[in-house]
């Protein structure tokens, strides 16, 4: 048994706003209908849908540019959740979507349980990524780091820090190294190539000189030879 709905935003997996799609009675009535997301799929819904379309997709995108905006602020950001594990790292208990939410509300970006997307609970030690919903389009990452102490969570970020701060020296020794064969070719060329001719000249007004020179050599030989 399905029941047909119309979308009055984009859900995830299901459809654009303003679409007819079929959904199982139970998530319409205990998610889509109570939380404003959908309507039975009637001919009085979807012609009132169509009368307000315009302002529904105004009031979206004014809602989409304010997540997006925000979305940009949260960019790069890690909660610290403290738990108590075990020495193999596993958690007596777990961290929740809810914990996560109060975790990056106290940080300062107000979310709820509901807009934090998890597949399953945390359940380890470590930095764990979560996808955080601002809006049906817009999307965020943050990093929540499990720890069992303040001191723990500064070392567990510790290698993220140090991967950063390795990969900005092997721009500047790129960079180095991109520039210093084109410092190398100025400072070589002319004294590679400013002596050569100079050399090349020299070395054939010798040979000439001894040209000159060899039929005198000669000469003087005979004269020798004749007395």
């Amino acid at each position: 048994m399905v029941m047909q709905v119309i979308l009055l935003e984009r859900i995830e997996r299901l459809g654009q706003m303003g679409d007819v799609v079929k959904v199982k009675p139970g998530f319409a009535r205990n998610f889509l209908l109570p939380r404003g997301k959908a309507k039975r799929a009637t001919k009085e819904n979807i012609a009132v849908f169509e009368k307000m379309r315009a302002q529904l997709e105004a009031s979206n995108l004014k809602r989409r540019d304010e997540a997006t905006a925000v979305s940009e602020k949260m960019k790069g950001l890690v909660v610290v959740v403290l738990r108590q594990a075990s020495d193999k790292g596993q958690l007596y208990g777990s961290v929740s979507g809810r914990d996560i939410a109060e975790a990056i509300t106290a940080a300062g970006f107000t979310v709820t349980r509901d807009q934090v997307r998890m597949d399953k609970a945390v359940k380890g030690l470590g930095i764990h990524q979560v996808k955080v919903s601002l809006h049906p389009e817009v999307s965020v990452a943050v990093g929540v780091n499990v720890a069992r102490s303040e001191a723990e969570a500064e070392q567990q970020a510790g290698p993220d820090k140090a991967v950063e701060a390795a990969k900005a020296v092997f721009e500047r020794e790129a960079d180095a190294e991109a520039l210093a064969p084109k410092a190398e070719g100025e400072a070589a060329q002319p004294a590679e190539e400013a002596p050569a001719p100079k050399a090349k000249k020299a070395a054939a007004e010798n040979e000439d000189a001894a040209e000159d020179d060899a039929p005198k050599a000669k000469k003087s030989k005979g004269k020798k030879k004749d007395a």
